[in-house]
């Protein structure tokens, strides 16, 4: 074996993907994903449903590829219905011979719509797994649901890993009007770190989501704090970012990180760099949203694409 492969056979990528509503084509009563049926004006069916498991595999088995030599070790998701859809996610084309298997638990969202963590199972071990509710309430004082945080704490080729998978409130009805639900699901991260450090002062933590918010807002900034490093500050330009909204972009998507990754000196677990993935191919080719994610709907209009976020990935040595 070559130097070179023998170094990458001990570094990795943790990857976070939002897959832009992913649902299967069943209507459950029990959650509002009418959108995603047959008979919806989106007209959701069973040859669309297969064509996005397919393009999604696809991306997932290429995401941090050349630095690693190897689909990601850990992959945090975003916006995919229940664990049917993601056993059909890891038995699609790309990444049925992955050795992928899932954690997920069905969160409180009223569209049906949760967080779940990828793993290849040859080197990350589960060793414990929960989820954790925000709990929010809306303008009358009732509960407004949003997606569970899941946490996952489990073995890296030897190295106890925590990960904490998120997908904090929207902002579709206004950015201010709805900064105090993303402080609160940052104040309930903060939360479960003290219960993780509690237990383990030295403990390794990966923060990933889709935070709806960039890396300078107070969302952000109330969750890093000082305590954590957030790698993902320096890729949001004028012109990059992972999503894109009225002619700007943004961080949205993010891994964020505890201070002992970055450890120089005899560390057996290392940062090494965090990165956008955004190759021509997840990008529009023509038209007003060129170079924008290439995504699988506008509106209700079909477009075939992946989804409206570019994914992202941080890569890590073990020594």
């Amino acid at each position: 074996m070559s130097k070179n492969s023998s170094k990458k056979d001990h570094r990795y990528s943790i990857a976070f993907y939002n897959l832009e509503n992913l649902f299967d084509t069943t209507d459950d009563p029990n959650t509002l994903d009418d959108d995603f049926t047959p008979d919806s004006d989106k007209d959701w069916n069973e040859k669309r449903y297969r064509k996005k498991l397919k393009k999604m595999g696809r991306v997932i088995s290429n995401i941090g590829y050349e630095d690693v030599g190897y689909p990601p070790a850990i992959l945090g998701l975003a916006e995919m219905e229940n664990a049917a859809v993601l056993r059909d996610l890891i038995d699609s084309k790309f990444l049925k011979k992955k050795g992928y298997d899932f954690v997920h638990f069905d969160s409180s969202d009223e569209r049906g719509i949760d967080t779940a963590l990828l793993y290849r199972k040859k080197i990350f071990e589960v060793i414990e797994a929960n989820t954790y509710t925000v709990y929010l309430t809306n303008e009358f004082g009732e509960r407004d649901y949003t997606r569970d945080i899941l946490y996952v704490k489990g073995e890296l080729e030897g190295q106890m890993l925590h990960l904490l998978v998120n997908h904090w409130p929207s902002r579709r009805k206004g950015t201010e009007e709805t900064a105090h639900k993303r402080i609160a699901a940052a104040k309930k991260n903060l939360e479960i770190l003290d219960e993780i450090y509690a237990n383990d002062p030295e403990a390794r933590i990966v923060i990933m989501g889709d935070f709806n918010d960039d890396p300078n807002s107070e969302s952000i900034k109330t969750l890093v704090n000082g305590e954590l490093y957030n790698p993902m500050e320096v890729l949001l330009t004028k012109y990059e970012g992972t999503l894109k909204h009225r002619e700007n972009w943004h961080l949205f998507d993010q891994i964020i990180i505890s201070h002992n990754f970055l450890k120089g000196h005899e560390n057996p677990f290392r940062f090494k760099k965090a990165s956008i993935f955004n190759p021509e191919e997840l990008r529009e080719r023509k038209g007003k949203y060129k170079g924008l994610p290439f995504r699988t709907y506008v509106g209700k209009k079909y477009l075939g694409g992946y989804s409206d976020h570019f994914p992202v990935y941080a890569i890590f040595d073990i020594h």
